[in-house]
């Protein structure tokens, strides 16, 4: 039987009271605990693994859902807009809390994730959804069934709670989620077997293989890895990735203490990303890097140096570098004389320049590195004219219509940049 428009309207309202409640009571056991002094790991975790398989694909949902309908509404696109950032702040406030090496750690991006989705849920409920349902060219009860459709694609589970559709599922499981699954037991047997080592190296593989195509999947992965890296803690860690090249001037420092733990790793792989052969950087962080090495194994195996300078208590210091070309050997890739490039087209736009003013700290007097962008750079550069005035250069090599290319370097003393 065919739910009413107002059933439709009730039951989206209802999951939303109880994703809401969910959690709220999560984030209220991981502060009690923390108050307590207890062991964190355990509520954060279940926090984490809440988001990741109930309000992160149910976003997703929602995106292809209401809030494409809602768009074309022009009083609610700018709206829509702003919930759709919502969508992936919460997916990076739980990569920070995944990260957390602290209860204190944990409980900020914890507070966080549950003040930003109770007020983004009271913004659905008290303007998407009435607009949506005073539409006559909306049929409400046919997108809860999308969308129900959509969430479990999604999770890889059937729907359950008001207003989910009676019958078999209107599609197979997600399987990327149903591998990620699987392959988290096997890491799970792999470490309880003594093989930490090797489980860490697997995660960090699924992890590298789902950031950029399946976000929501990224967030367990990561989870995983740093639940699994506190298991074998004092078990060495040996990758073949090379020594350390010698550089004539110390390796510049990338200190990550003050950002956000989410964007501690992006900036971290942007500022690799942009090294010269033979080149390098101190990182300098509060907590071990171990996670992050693994993750630098799965993406840049063989094409990175690792150097452990300090190992706390409090100050971790690493230099990581890009290998110098084998003597003898014909250049290839960015060792052939190229500038590296930094392509952020695939970043958020609220995480570009973070990562570009990253990358450039690390620059050495005359280095550079080539900007890949969807848009004229031009608010950039008046940041940079306003932070590093005559310190840096900036060249045009393609501008437009659709890529913009732009030498950005480290100018040499006493050379004024164009």
């Amino acid at each position: 039987m065919r739910i009413t428009e107002t059933e439709a309207f009730e039951a989206m309202l209802a999951h939303h009271r109880s994703l809401t409640d969910g959690v709220a009571r999560r984030v209220g056991a991981l502060r009690s605990t923390v108050a307590s002094n207890g062991p964190f790991e355990q509520p954060a975790a279940e926090l984490v693994a809440f988001l990741a398989a109930e309000v992160l694909p149910h976003a997703v949902a929602e995106e292809q859902s209401i809030y494409r309908a809602a768009a074309t509404h022009a009083d609610l696109a700018a709206t829509v807009r702003e919930m759709t950032a919502e969508h992936g702040q919460l997916a990076s406030l739980a990569e920070a809390l995944a990260a957390a090496s602290s209860g204190a750690d944990a409980l900020a991006p914890a507070t966080a994730i549950g003040s930003l989705f109770a007020t983004h849920v009271a913004k659905e409920n008290g303007l998407l959804l009435p607009a949506l349902r005073a539409d006559e060219g909306i049929d409400l009860a046919e997108m809860l069934g999308e969308m129900h459709r959509l969430t479990e694609d999604g999770q890889g589970d059937a729907p359950t709670g008001p207003g989910a559709p009676a019958g078999p599922a209107m599609s197979a499981p997600d399987p990327e989620r149903a591998l990620l699954t699987l392959l988290l037991q096997a890491a799970d047997g792999l470490s309880a077997a003594g093989e930490g080592d090797r489980a860490c190296r697997l995660v960090a593989s699924a992890w590298g293989a789902l950031r950029a195509p399946r976000p929501d999947l990224a967030v367990r992965a990561t989870a995983a890895l740093h639940r699994l890296v506190r298991l074998v803690t004092a078990e060495p860690v040996r990758f073949d990735s090379g020594a350390p090249a010698e550089e004539a001037s110390p390796a510049p420092r990338l200190d990550v203490r003050d950002l956000a733990p989410a964007r501690r790793h992006q900036v971290i792989f942007a500022t690799y990303g942009t090294l010269a052969p033979g080149a390098g950087f101190v990182l300098v962080n509060d907590h071990d890097p171990k996670p992050l090495r693994y993750q630098f194994e799965a993406e840049h195996a063989g094409e990175f140096t690792w150097e452990s300078l300090e190992a706390g208590p409090e100050v971790w210091r690493v230099r990581i570098g890009r290998p110098a070309p084998r003597s003898g050997g014909a250049g290839q890739g960015a060792g052939a004389g190229r500038e590296p490039e930094l392509d952020v087209r695939a970043l958020p736009h609220g995480q570009r320049h973070e990562s570009i003013f990253a990358a450039y700290e690390v620059l050495g007097p005359g280095s550079g590195f080539v900007l890949v962008n969807d848009h004229d750079p031009k608010p950039l550069r008046y940041q940079f004219e306003a932070q590093h005035g005559a310190a840096y250069t900036w060249d045009y090599l393609e501008a437009g219509p659709q890529v913009w290319r732009v030498r950005i370097g480290r100018a040499v003393v006493g050379v004024a940049h164009q």
